[in-house]
């Protein structure tokens, strides 16, 4: 982890929706990260105006490289640049990687349970990457909160993954529409479609839950209250208010 300021080099992207960007990052002297910390970018203006901003890690660690998933804000300061402007070649200022809380590491052999909203979803997918890099065989599983099919992130790989791998399973709620012949309506995530989807609270799992402030709250007061160990429960959120995904 560095605490300076440092160059990164854009050397790749791909769209993941029509607001959001996957973003590769080259960074010297970079020794890899944990799953689920997060970096932070500077925008410097020429009259000098700064504005910084937190991103999740979307990738598995890889010395020397990162992978962030940015959202495009309409009124946001950074994420319409970094989603629309930025080049392969162009460099930013980054500081990071950052978080010793907020992550799950290959020795853990707790079986995990990942719970996301919306764009919530960025550091569970650098914890499921890093688990199928690891080659570790602790159970893992994804319930993804979604307005509608065309906002997911990583929609490919996540079905490729839960299709093929004997640890990993991932599961939909949309709030707004579904895929064609999906077998329920959309709906609002409530307490008894939550823990209809995910271990068991006697299964001991390891709790990451990501998303909009009001998502974090609610999920995780559901799960203590259906009996989960409020220590095995880690909470990250991001800006905003809005309400359950």
């Amino acid at each position: 982890m560095s605490s300076v300021w440092q160059v990164a080099e854009v050397v790749g992207g791909m769209d993941e929706n029509a607001t959001a960007r996957t973003i590769r990052l080259r960074v010297e002297g970079l020794m890899g990260h944990l799953a689920g910390q997060h970096i932070d970018i500077r925008l410097t203006a020429e009259d000098g105006y700064t504005a910084i901003r937190s991103y999740s890690v979307a990738s598995a660690a890889a010395d020397g490289q990162l992978e962030i998933t940015v959202d495009e804000l309409p009124d946001g300061e950074v994420s319409p640049y970094l989603v629309r402007d930025l080049m392969v070649g162009d460099r930013l200022e980054i500081r990071g990687p950052v978080g010793g809380w907020f992550v799950w590491r290959p020795s853990n052999v707790n079986p995990v349970q990942l719970i996301g909203g919306g764009s919530g979803v960025v550091p569970l997918m650098s914890m499921i990457r890093a688990h199928q890099a690891s080659g570790s065989t602790s159970p893992f599983r994804l319930l993804y909160s979604l307005k509608s099919p065309d906002t997911a992130l990583y929609g490919d790989e996540l079905e490729r993954l839960d299709r093929e791998s004997d640890s990993l399973t991932v599961d939909y709620v949309y709030t707004r529409s579904t895929p064609e012949a999906w077998p329920s309506l959309p709906a609002r995530l409530t307490s008894e479609t939550l823990l209809a989807r995910i271990f068991p609270a006697d299964e001991n799992p390891d709790v990451f839950v990501c998303g909009q402030t009001v998502f974090v709250e609610a999920v995780a007061d559901w799960l203590v209250m259906a009996g989960y160990s409020p220590e095995s429960i880690k909470t990250e959120r991001f800006g905003g208010t809005g309400g359950i995904q």
